[in-house]
């Protein structure tokens, strides 16, 4: 009688996807309100990342909308070389986002073990940073985060993108001007606030590139003014023996990345990506197999060895209080029971299966939400669309057409008008104001599950507000941040 109430319910692979779906193994990563683990899927046998984000810790660190934001992108993106969301589901407790797992760990852990790299590699990394950003400029997305902790190297050594947390989409006729990412790794039109699209990636990546090569970055500041100072002013330090440690052409690349003048940056003339294709110092790299990852990378991570903190397992075993396992949603709750936010995670934060072929927006969960009297709610704008009162929904996403090139404000050839943006009468662009309208202080998640490395103090930046030539620069508040080995989550500067 003992053993059968203890026998383990059978599995409806066929209904939504949730946490009873995969077998939970190791802990690799923890962070303020977010944890990861290695998962198996059931069925498939599948190796996953999963990351779960307690509700309630969401809301009091007033990241809802960061992690929304979050979900709904990833599921919009594909890319060989970005780090894909696979499923999104909730329960009672915990918003669950289930990622391709990456077990070479992040470039920042790599240069903390084992410091500067071999300029073969760095090129190698260069190349495919270069693919997954051109991916993303192409569908209008902006990253605004790229630094060595949001870089994952799989098994074999390939490089992928992670971190959308404060990924934007963006309409090539209307630039940003908010301040959103790492400080130090920002582009100097970011700290004008004079407007932006694309081109502060390509910078970014700049920046990436001389920290690998010689183990610093770049621009320097004991002080966020002095730091500003330093990249809106100073040169390159490039170390004496430069011409000694790395190729002119390599020179070359990492100077017109981190070239001031937009309209001469690496990745935003007319040329596009094919500007990297044509230069010297990418002679030999097969493109087309850097996509399909057929191309042989030049630094394998050592299998044998973790690449993540031991400790977070030993920590879930013995410290954890309410360790994570299947639980079943309660079937009925008021919806005047849950507070704004938490509804908001109900509503917005939508199950997601790849494997689908057809991806869904529906707004079916696993609980039934009856709504009150006052239901206006129903009728109005959500993060996914037009919501009528069915529950069906119409989605705002920005269409899919020619890429278009908008790292030049200026240039008339990018001044493109809204009719090729291809919007209907009932959408908007997707701006930041479309996911955020936090108040001060509201901290966005830096999210990505393998984040080894340190991070300066208040060099994290997230933005609340739309970015229009008109708005106003407010005073920024300062929350310290904090990294855990291998997951990170910051309360950065906002800005208004």
């Amino acid at each position: 009688m003992g053993a059968g109430c203890c026998k383990e319910e059978a599995i409806d692979f066929d209904a939504e996807i949730e946490l009873s779906h995969f077998h939970l193994l190791r802990s690799v990563g923890k962070g303020a309100f977010g944890k990861v683990r290695v998962v198996q899927h059931k069925r498939t046998k599948e190796i996953y990342a999963l990351k779960y984000i307690n509700k309630a810790k969401c809301i009091r660190m007033r990241a809802v909308e960061n992690i929304i934001q979050e979900r709904r992108l990833l599921e919009e993106v594909e890319f060989s070389l970005i780090c894909n969301l696979r499923y999104a589901f909730q329960d009672d407790e915990n918003l669950f986002m289930v990622l391709d797992l990456m077990l070479g760990g992040d470039l920042r852990f790599h240069l903390e073990r084992a410091g500067p790299m071999r300029e073969d590699v760095v090129r190698f990394y260069v190349a495919e940073l270069a693919l997954a950003l051109d991916a993303l400029h192409a569908r209008r997305i902006i990253h605004r985060d790229l630094k060595p902790d949001n870089v994952l190297l799989d098994e074999h050594g390939h490089a992928h993108l992670t971190d959308f947390n404060i990924a934007v989409y963006f309409n090539p006729t209307k630039p940003l001007i908010s301040i959103a990412g790492s400080m130090a790794y920002m582009a100097p039109e970011v700290l004008l606030r004079k407007g932006y699209f694309e081109s502060v990636d390509w910078w970014s990546l700049g920046v990436v590139m001389f920290e690998l090569l010689f183990g610093k970055r770049p621009f320097r500041g004991k002080s966020n003014d002095l730091l500003t100072s330093s990249i809106l002013r100073d040169p390159l330090p490039f170390p004496e023996n430069v011409h000694e440690m790395v190729s002119a052409p390599c020179i070359d690349v990492v100077s017109k990345l981190c070239e001031r003048d937009i309209s001469k940056r690496l990745g935003c003339t007319s040329e596009g990506l094919d500007a990297f294709k044509k230069h010297p110092w990418f002679e030999g790299i097969e493109w087309d197999k850097l996509v399909t990852k057929e191309a042989l990378p030049p630094f394998e991570p050592d299998s044998k060895r973790a690449n993540f903190d031991a400790t977070h397992e030993l920590e879930e075993l013995l410290m954890e209080d309410n360790p994570l396992k299947a639980k079943k949603r309660a079937q009925t709750t008021p919806e005047t029971e849950l507070s704004t936010e938490m509804q908001m995670m109900e509503d917005k934060f939508i199950v997601y299966d790849f494997t689908k072929v057809k991806r869904s927006h529906s707004f079916s969960r696993g609980r039934i939400i009856r709504p009150a009297n006052n239901d206006s709610r129903m009728n109005s704008g959500t993060l996914d669309g037009v919501v009528t009162r069915t529950g069906s929904n119409r989605t705002d996403n920005v269409p899919m057409t020619t890429p278009v090139r908008t790292c030049r404000p200026d240039s008339p050839s990018d001044r493109i008008g809204q009719d090729r943006f291809n919007l209907d009468e009932d959408q908007t662009p997707l701006t930041e104001h479309t996911y955020r309208s936090s108040p001060l202080n509201s901290p966005a998640l830096e999210n990505n599950y393998h984040g080894n490395g340190q991070s300066m103090r208040g060099d994290h930046f997230a933005t609340d507000v739309a970015a229009s030539p008109s708005s106003t620069s407010r005073q920024c508040d300062r929350s310290e941040g904090r990294i855990s080995k291998l997951f990170a989550i910051n309360a950065p500067f906002v800005t208004h």
